[in-house]
């Protein structure tokens, strides 16, 4: 999708910001329209950068963030413990879509990971922003009007920041943090183009880009992604999303069937740590108050490492899910990305995947 500021003036007021966030259309932004943006793109003025949270140091953090083991998770193997509530970190549905540029979603988990950020947020915090940054679209922003600038087989210029000899490229997560932007300086010659978050990344991983900058005007809520960490985002990414599009997604009667055919072709991934008491490795599970299992399983490696539960991320296929399954009749099914948004599978929903 690609969303047009209409409206050019060099003094715009705020109302006058108002009415140039009204221009949108359905014209597809492939990701070849994102590789052929200049990677030369001319500075902008969107944000001092130094008022941005540096998250160069959560690209090396580890495996272990905190002793939370969420939902009563323990692995599989290690004697059951008493059971527990059912605990989760995050709601089961994302928050209702919004549109603040006319037909172009805002990526609104992201932004509501960014808006629980302080003027000095903590790692896990910052990894909580980098696994929603995987959730949907981001924007990005153009100097003129990128659709006449593609028309024209002219590369747009997209918005940059300087720290230094760095250069990161700028990123919204929605239509009202590119408002920010223009309110703050004023240039309102700018269009929008909505990409996928790892198209994002793959182009400022293949230039020479130091990083992505997220919604550089809405300090504290903005935060420095450095090439590390988006290194890491697009390890064990599922190309197409597919997963992480359906939970954050509306929810229908056929959600829970959809994530079911997805895991039957895409690979995910389960937590793994070992019992200190047995030395044997074991793949978390939830457990429930009334003792019902389900194996945690996970749409990126991030998702495990965000519980802070100090488990390891491993590779899983359907077929593993479906044979694990078959062998413990006792196994309830499956929750999905239990940090939110998650979907909890029965084994009626994973039937397909159960060898008979």
């Amino acid at each position: 999708m690609m969303a047009l500021f209409s409206r050019r003036s060099k003094q715009p007021s705020e109302s006058a910001e108002s009415s140039a966030l009204v221009e949108a259309d359905d014209t597809e932004s492939s990701e070849d329209a994102l590789a052929a943006a200049s990677p030369a793109a001319t500075d902008s003025t969107a944000g001092p950068a130094d008022e941005m949270t540096d998250a160069a140091a959560a690209a090396s953090v580890g495996i272990s963030v905190s002793s939370y083991r969420g939902m009563g998770s323990t692995p599989a193997k290690a004697p059951a413990p008493a059971p527990a509530p059912a605990r989760r970190l995050g709601p089961e549905t994302a928050p209702p879509a919004t549109e603040t540029l006319p037909g172009v979603r805002d990526n609104v988990l992201l932004a509501a990971a960014l808006a629980d950020l302080g003027p000095t947020p903590e790692p896990a915090q910052v990894l909580e922003v980098s696994r929603q940054l995987l959730q949907g679209q981001l924007l990005l922003r153009v100097k003129g009007d990128a659709r006449s600038l593609l028309a024209a087989g002219t590369q747009p210029p997209l918005a940059v920041v300087k720290r230094g000899e760095e250069t990161f490229v700028v990123a919204y997560s929605g239509g009202a943090a590119m408002a920010a932007s223009v309110r703050g300086d004023g240039d309102t010659d700018t269009s929008a183009m909505s990409q996928t978050a790892l198209a994002i990344i793959r182009y400022v991983l293949g230039g020479p880009h130091a990083g992505i900058v997220v919604d550089p005007a809405s300090a504290p809520a903005s935060v420095v992604l450095r090439r590390e960490m988006l290194e890491k985002l697009l390890e064990g990414a599922d190309p197409a999303s597919t997963i992480k599009s359906l939970l954050a997604a509306d929810r229908t009667a056929a959600t829970a069937a959809a994530v079911s055919e997805a895991l039957s072709r895409v690979t995910f991934w389960v937590a793994v740590s070992k019992d200190p008491e047995s030395d044997r490795l074991g793949i978390a599970e939830a457990r429930t108050a009334t003792g019902e299992r389900f194996i945690e399983i996970f749409s990126h490696p991030l998702e495990v490492v965000v519980l802070g539960r100090g488990d390891r991320p491993a590779p899983m296929t359907g077929e593993q899910l479906g044979k694990a399954l078959r062998s413990d009749p006792a196994l309830t099914g499956a929750i999905v990305d239990p940090a939110g948004p998650w979907i909890q599978l029965t084994r009626a929903d994973l039937a397909g995947i159960i060898p008979a």
